[in-house]
């Protein structure tokens, strides 16, 4: 870019200038481009914007910059002839696609009870840890230890309880992700 604006020549790069404009905007803007005295690079999506200022075209394709001798007319037959050259390509293996698809779907439906028994897994941990960490908090609590010992061992009971349900539930968590992780891989 340095080189390009090397003593000070007058030139306006713009990509996508129109964006966001409302009309009576974007033909101000046409106006000033005409008007200009200096060379403009302008890439735009805008047929309209291009047709009222553009002197040459230029064709950005496959990594390469090329001129391009048409108006934007010859320019909208180009991309419907090479849309209609990709659609009929599609067609040719759009049987192949479909079988694709289907079989995507067929493995998705068949991971969809593994899943969900991860899904349920997890759900029961967290709720356990919810009830651990209740607990926890009642046994840290100071006022506790002056009621009595029968709601500490009752409250240590229920803790020691959702500890070994919070094991098994981690357990079946690791079973169920590596069904679940064989499924995937062999699907």
């Amino acid at each position: 870019m340095r080189l390009a604006t090397l003593d000070a020549p007058q030139m306006i790069i713009l990509d996508e200038p129109t964006n966001h404009l409302d009309i009576e905007s974007r033909e101000a803007l046409i106006r000033g481009l005409c008007d200009y005295d200096g060379a403009v690079i302008l890439v735009s999506h805008d047929p309209h914007l291009v047709e009222a200022v553009a002197d040459r075209l230029w064709l950005v394709k496959g990594g390469a910059v090329t001129p391009f001798d048409g108006d934007m007319d010859e320019y909208r037959a180009l991309l419907l002839s090479e849309r209609g050259a990709a659609a009929r390509s599609g067609k040719a293996d759009g049987g192949e696609k479909k079988s694709q698809r289907r079989n995507a779907a067929e493995a998705r439906r068949a991971l969809a009870p593994l899943r969900a028994e991860v899904q349920k897994a997890e759900e029961r941990i967290s709720k356990l840890e919810e009830m651990r960490e209740k607990i926890d908090a009642r046994l840290a609590d100071p006022t506790l230890y002056e009621k009595g010992p029968e709601e500490i061992a009752r409250l240590q009971k229920k803790r020691a309880e959702i500890i070994d349900g919070l094991e098994r539930a981690e357990a079946l968590w690791l079973e169920a992700g590596d069904r679940l992780e064989a499924a995937e891989t062999g699907a």
